[in-house]
């Protein structure tokens, strides 16, 4: 396509996005509201980290490979994912399936506890937990590029913001009645199980509400292509952008951080218990300081870029995590919590929209792909390097280790990582540093 016909084809693509900004804003709001509440539930490093000690008798190893686990699936399917709708001028039929996929193994999860012995369920929601992490691998890049579509770059971040800040208020409110209510004052395996129900029942609403999405074809696609030859051509797509490759060797070292995050829950545990009112009330403190947050993430990374945002995320993760080694009593480990969750939240958020910021649009979903997959390879180990540090070392080995992966992540951002939102477009086919 010659340079004229392709910048009128994207005009014409960008007048699309424009006329249905308001009603994909407004799914997309809603989808997140909806499907993060239910998800917080299973991913917050509380109540499910305290399930499995519970269902293991008392395993750190355990905690830390079944969360492992999910993080081996996520690394499988981003690459499959990517393949599977690069080629395709609507993404969203695929997504919708993936997604579906993925809450009917919250729901397995969830019926494990109930229906199952204790020995069985423990084995049965590993496996659970490694097909959650393949649909979850796959609903990264399909849902990721989804939003490139229909959203500009310049409202990404107040989305993003306002989407989890909505989520987190729900969370918070629906973990305190769970903790109160579902838990109590001894969590019992029937207690975990409806919990997780209810985050199902979340999930699945949350994601039909994108079937109100209008989704634009864009002006051009690349041809369908062979798995294993698309493979073959990440190797030149890494060479051809530097900052690209490093970015996605920082993120992963960073992300080898989250080896710490089940085992907070179980360290503050040693000193106040794991009652159900304690976990609905860190699970609380830990959502709504992600809720609140995510206003000031999103706020910044509009002004300044997600790769500061990124930074100073990583920067308070690593304070939080010190101030967790030294505290002690409920007050204290709350407000720890908080800013673990405000952390948290920050690096989830500005890591996923960095990424969405090199190369051209035809190029997003393979790029999107390799990202999380570097990245939950490292989340892979982390967990259970974690829980090996744990039962051996104790925790604070494993809180040390965590802080020296986020420091030299954060350390590659700031000295070989530029802001690519400033990068400047060239039209030149053969130029490396082109962006769409």
């Amino acid at each position: 396509m010659a340079d004229g016909e392709r910048q009128t084809a994207e005009r014409a693509y960008a007048s699309v996005v424009e006329t249905h900004l308001t009603r994909n804003y407004l799914a997309h709001l809603g989808h997140g509201l909806l499907g993060q509440t239910g998800f917080r539930l299973l991913n917050a490093p509380t109540f499910l980290p305290a399930y499995i000690l519970l269902l293991s008798g008392g395993s750190n190893i355990a905690v830390g490979g079944v969360l492992s686990l999910q993080a081996l699936g996520m690394v499988l399917t981003p690459m499959v994912s990517a393949n599977l709708i690069e080629h395709r001028p609507r993404v969203l039929p695929v997504g919708l399936r993936t997604g579906a996929a993925m809450r009917l193994m919250i729901l397995c999860i969830a019926a494990s506890g109930l229906l199952l012995p204790t020995n069985v369920a423990l084995w049965a929601i590993g496996l659970f937990m490694f097909g959650f992490g393949l649909f979850m691998g796959m609903q990264g890049v399909i849902f990721n590029f989804l939003m490139s579509k229909v959203i500009p770059v310049s409202k990404r971040g107040r989305l993003t913001g306002l989407r989890n800040f909505l989520a987190g208020v729900t969370a918070a409110a629906v973990a305190w009645a769970a903790g109160e209510f579902l838990l109590g004052e001894t969590p019992t395996v029937a207690g975990y199980s409806w919990t997780f129900v209810l985050a199902f029942v979340l999930t699945s609403v949350g994601l039909s509400m994108l079937l109100f999405v209008r989704e634009p074809e864009p002006p051009n696609l690349r041809p369908r292509t062979a798995l294993i030859r698309r493979l073959g051509e990440i190797p030149a797509l890494l060479r051809e952008d530097r900052a690209f490759s490093l970015y996605v060797m920082a993120r992963a070292m960073a992300t080898m951080g989250r080896m710490a995050a089940p085992f907070y829950i179980l360290f503050a545990g040693m000193a106040i218990g794991l009652t159900g009112q304690v976990l609905g009330t860190l699970t609380m403190a830990f959502t709504l300081a992600g809720t609140f947050s995510n206003l000031a993430w999103g706020a910044l990374a509009d002004r300044h870029g997600f790769r500061l945002a990124l930074l100073v995320s990583i920067g308070l993760w690593i304070i939080a995590t010190l101030a967790l080694m030294a505290s002690s009593g409920l007050l204290a480990t709350t407000l720890v919590f908080i800013g673990i969750g405000a952390a948290f939240q920050g690096f989830q958020q500005s890591a996923m929209n960095l990424t969405l910021e090199f190369g051209e649009r035809d190029e997003l979903p393979m790029r999107i792909a390799l990202a999380n997959t570097a990245s939950e390879m490292a989340g892979t180990l982390g967990p259970l390097l974690g829980g090996i540090l744990a039962a051996a070392l104790g925790y604070h080995a494993v809180f040390a280790a965590s802080i020296g992966f986020l420091g030299i992540g954060g350390w590659m951002l700031i000295h070989h990582v530029p802001e690519p939102r400033y990068r400047v477009v060239s039209l030149d086919p053969q130029d490396p540093n082109r962006r769409a």
